[in-house]
């Protein structure tokens, strides 16, 4: 059965860095795209970059500039690289993907099969 798994988060000052990483737990080609959602409690999960088949990037605005997300083709993997860390990025992340080829970063938790459990980012001021 086809599941993602989150790792790399924690806790880090204002102003570190942390990287995210998320894997199939199969080979599979049923994922064209991905993308990255984040939680607080008491929110909506929010979508706060993709990547589609196309290799096209999209980011929220309250990372842009911060993150990137890229993808390893051939190990299958999918990362996230988190830099200038805020308090309000503090939240569970998730790794999602979906056999669409094309999604952005507001393309809605509908789009996406296939989904992670998560992974705290903490960060302190």
């Amino acid at each position: 059965q086809l599941q993602l798994v989150e790792s790399g988060g924690g806790s880090v000052k204002a102003g570190g860095s942390l990287r995210l990483s998320c894997a199939a737990s199969i080979y599979t080609t049923r994922i064209s795209s991905m993308g990255w959602f984040r939680q607080v409690p008491g929110k909506e999960r929010e979508g706060i970059a993709a990547i589609d088949s196309y290799r096209s990037t999209t980011y929220a605005d309250s990372v842009k500039d911060r993150f990137t997300i890229s993808r390893d083709y051939r190990k299958n993997t999918l990362s996230l690289q988190m830099n200038s860390l805020k308090p309000e990025d503090t939240a569970i992340y998730y790794c999602a993907g979906t056999g669409r080829l094309r999604v952005n970063s507001a393309s809605r938790i509908l789009d996406f099969e296939y989904w992670g459990r998560g992974t705290q980012v903490t960060v302190s001021s």
